[in-house]
């Protein structure tokens, strides 16, 4: 698979509460930082994209780097197109984010405290047909695995 552009390695200050970056991962690839710290309970960051149907998300071949996040039953978005660097947040057992659909859109809040510097993560549910993408996300309850729910 072919490394992202520079270009969209930027955090989209639009679409961003706190200032962030893209940077190099111990988890996957590439994350998202916190350049400042972030109170609990707090909007960070919107996710964008492409929206898709559940049907459309159905069509799309597993395993591979994924971008997708759940907004409600009917609709998910594909940070891959049209993303707000949000799309690199990755996957963790025990996350310091979480998200809620507000008036269709998708916002990633604080769970706790995030310190400056230190990676966002959150718990993403997808539906997923094929083989269970392994976790190495290092909770001390990690499942070892993304956790995929249909509902």
């Amino acid at each position: 698979m072919k490394a992202p552009s520079p270009k969209k390695l930027q955090i989209n200050s639009k679409t961003a509460y706190y200032d962030l970056r893209i940077g190099p991962s111990s988890l996957h690839r590439y994350g998202v930082f916190a350049l400042e710290d972030i109170p609990r309970d707090r909007r960070v960051i919107e996710y964008t994209g492409k929206r898709l149907s559940y049907e459309q998300v159905w069509d799309i071949e597993f395993p591979q780097d994924t971008y997708l996040a759940k907004m409600n039953d009917l609709w998910f978005l594909d940070g891959s197109s049209g993303g707000s660097g949000a799309q690199f947040i990755n996957h963790s057992c025990n996350p310091n984010l979480l998200w809620r659909c507000v008036r269709n859109h998708l916002l990633f809040f604080s769970r706790r405290k995030i310190r400056t510097g230190e990676e966002l993560t959150a718990d993403y549910c997808y539906p997923v047909k094929l083989q269970r993408v392994p976790c190495h996300c290092g909770a001390r309850r990690c499942r070892g695995t993304f956790r995929y729910i249909l509902s």
